[in-house]
């Protein structure tokens, strides 16, 4: 077995507890000498090295002083991520929206931008480096700091074979290779994520899904899709498709809605809401300000009750799957539906199953997409940023 030489000497050391003291500066903000030694577990003396090796080394500023201490004011100590950044993106057919991501998952402004109306005039290159420079304009970044990003989209790619692009919202992608073409054009390190599984971890980290073992996400917007989250791990999938509900035929109990339906995107995706709210009278300029308009209707409740059964009959071949213990209703019309709508899904699942698994509405309220985007984003650039401390130290 070979052994590196390196470990137990001095400088290994020395790594080893800059790295350390570097990840408390990460995960708890900005410290003194004293605190860092409490977290780290490590002597006053040895905290101090730590301190100058890393302010030294262009990994820590001086942040101030702290007040209200008797004696001299301890100094407090912050940690520098400008030097590697992430950006988060999420877009679909008609917008993009982007943020920057830091090794201390700061909050950072999200840009949105109208992706060109003239599908000839769109550029998957083009399209996300406009992406990365108004969310470091936003942010005051350096776009060359930008060393990762997540890109989150209505479809997936399938890893084995090329990276092979499926979505129907995404015109003038290439059908393969277009992870290896942004990477080579951005000088990034590009992470392509199915948009519902990105939504998922928002909801495992921040949302409805913290502290589930077995929880399905159900995206119900313009498109429908499902993410499944196993003890913490998302199902991929073997080709990257799985969660593609909306392709998948409606329940013969479904059937009596309409003769023309034929997969659940017809019976409970955006134009099929945009019709039933139609029906009720309730109307706007687009999807989405109809969907705002279901709050003030007079008959929001009827129109709940008629959409309810649908979503349930829809999801009733994935309990017999999987079984979750939670079923989380996102997306624009989950939100809109609410607690409400949530209580009313889980009752008809019961009515017309065996499974009684908890329903709920998201708790994600800002874009769960990117937010699921900057969690991935947050752990990946924190890891390159403690590695480049090991790689000094060493």
């Amino acid at each position: 077995m070979a052994v590196n030489s390196s470990q137990g000497t001095p400088a290994w050391l020395g790594a080893v507890n800059d790295r350390t003291g570097l990840a408390m500066l990460l995960e708890h903000g900005p410290l003194t000498r004293n605190r860092i030694c409490e977290l780290a577990g490590v002597s006053k003396p040895t905290a101090s090295l730590m301190m100058t090796r890393l302010e030294q080394s262009g990994f820590i500023v001086q942040a101030g002083r702290q007040t209200g201490t008797p004696g001299p004011s301890p100094i407090i100590y912050a940690a520098r991520v400008d030097g590697a950044i992430g950006v988060a993106i999420d877009l679909d057919a008609d917008e993009i929206r982007s943020s920057v991501v830091d090794a201390a998952g700061t909050p950072h402004p999200v840009v949105s931008a109208p992706l060109p109306a003239d599908l000839t005039e769109r550029d998957p290159v083009r399209d996300v480096r406009g992406a990365i420079e108004r969310a470091c304009a936003a942010s005051g970044a350096d776009p060359a700091a930008v060393h990762k990003l997540c890109i989150g989209i209505p479809g997936y790619v399938d890893p084995r074979h090329d990276d092979e692009l499926f979505t129907e919202a995404l015109p003038k992608w290439p059908v393969t290779g277009v992870r290896e073409l942004l990477e080579a054009e951005l000088g990034a390190q590009v992470r392509i994520e199915n948009d519902v599984n990105l939504a998922a971890t928002a909801e495992r980290v921040a949302g409805a899904g913290l502290g589930r073992e077995v929880f399905v996400t159900i995206w119900l917007g313009n498109g429908v899709g499902a993410a499944f989250d196993i003890n913490g791990s998302l199902h991929r999938g073997a080709f990257g498709g799985a969660g593609e509900i909306g392709f998948t035929p409606i329940p013969h109990a479904a059937s009596h809605y309409g003769e023309s339906l034929r997969e659940v995107q017809d019976l409970i995706g955006g134009r099929a809401v945009l019709a039933l709210f139609n029906s009720y009278g309730i109307t706007g300029d687009g999807f989405a300000a109809t969907l705002a308009a279901l709050d003030a209707a007079p008959n929001r409740r009827a129109v709940l009750e008629d959409l309810a059964p649908r979503i349930a009959l829809c999801l009733t071949p994935l309990l017999s799957v999987l079984d979750p213990e939670l079923i989380v209703l996102g997306g624009p019309t989950g939100s809109a539906g609410g607690a409400d709508m949530a209580e009313l899904v889980a009752e008809h699942i019961r009515t017309v199953s065996r499974w009684y698994p908890e329903v709920v509405a998201t708790t994600v309220r800002d874009n769960a997409v990117l937010q699921g985007a900057r969690e991935l984003l947050v752990t990946e650039v924190r890891a390159e940023l403690l590695d480049r401390v090991a790689l000094v130290g060493g």
